[in-house]
């Protein structure tokens, strides 16, 4: 049983086309859809799934959670797309700000105060850089779908159409988007610049617990890493999940997330709450 986040309604047809494919390889699977990430992870730690399609702030709540309870989480599968993203601010072209530091008494534009890419990783960076959030400079968050943690991309675009509007002075998006957004017309031709790039990090990944089905949770691993981008059924699911190969699992690429959570108390309370539980 795997869980997943409906950031966007085409989760279900992924889904739903994975799982005809994995029955057809001979593996028992079906799988259950969550509102936010924080009901997946606590679903997935009370043992109601055995593979959860985690964010990458997900996966911190779930091993952050195991550890504390002496189990261990593993993040066994990821996709390519998922390894070695960078996050960048932007400020306009025509701004006089020439380093994160001349961003001080400034409004940035961030997403969702849950966002990885667009919110915890570059406010991390800038503060590693000297410019502390919300005391060296004004975080304007644009929470669109708190709970999907940035998944849902709308609360960085809206950080990137404010920048244009000059609502704020810079904005944190993920690099790849900046490229999406100039192409839909969000950041037209020449209107920004890039004033830093965080160091690279890593995204989604399938976690399991230690008291998952193993024999199960191998198969539907191999299932995942044999699958080929050249095969007409899988393919254009692929395509929907944005990748073209599965990657075995791997967790260096969450260092700055992890550091991100503890500088920012970004878990404090949602941990307190499991804690109360």
């Amino acid at each position: 049983m795997l869980g997943a986040v409906t950031y966007d309604p085409k989760v279900v047809t992924i889904w739903e086309g994975f799982k005809q494919f994995f029955l057809e390889k001979g593996l028992p699977f079906d799988f259950v859809l969550y509102s936010t990430y924080e009901a997946q992870v606590e679903a997935h730690l009370d043992g109601h799934i055995d593979v959860a399609w985690n964010s990458p702030l997900a996966w911190i709540q779930t091993e952050r959670v195991a550890r504390a309870q002496n189990r261990r989480a593993t993040a066994v599968a990821m996709r390519d797309s998922d390894q070695g993203l960078t996050s960048v601010v932007l400020v306009r072209a025509d701004s006089k700000i020439a380093s994160a530091k001349d961003l001080k008494g400034k409004r940035v534009g961030a997403g969702a105060k849950d966002s990885p890419q667009a919110t915890l990783i570059p406010l991390l960076h800038l503060a590693e850089l000297g410019v502390e959030p919300n005391r060296d400079i004004d975080v304007v968050y644009h929470d669109r779908l708190v709970g999907k943690h940035g998944d849902h991309i709308g609360g960085e675009r809206d950080a990137a159409k404010a920048l244009v509007a000059g609502t704020v002075d810079a904005a944190c998006i993920l690099d790849a988007n900046q490229l999406l957004f100039a192409k839909e017309g969000t950041l037209p031709a020449g209107a920004a610049r890039t004033l830093v790039h965080t160091e690279p990090f890593d995204h989604c990944n399938f976690t399991v617990l230690d008291d998952a089905p193993k024999a199960k949770v191998d198969r539907f691993v191999e299932i995942l890493l044999a699958m080929s981008y050249e095969d007409p059924v899988v393919r254009p699911l692929l395509d929907l999940e944005g990748l073209k190969t599965w990657k075995v699992g791997r967790v260096s690429g969450y260092a700055a997330l992890d550091r991100a959570v503890d500088r920012l108390s970004t878990l404090d309370a949602w941990l307190e709450g499991m804690k109360a539980r």
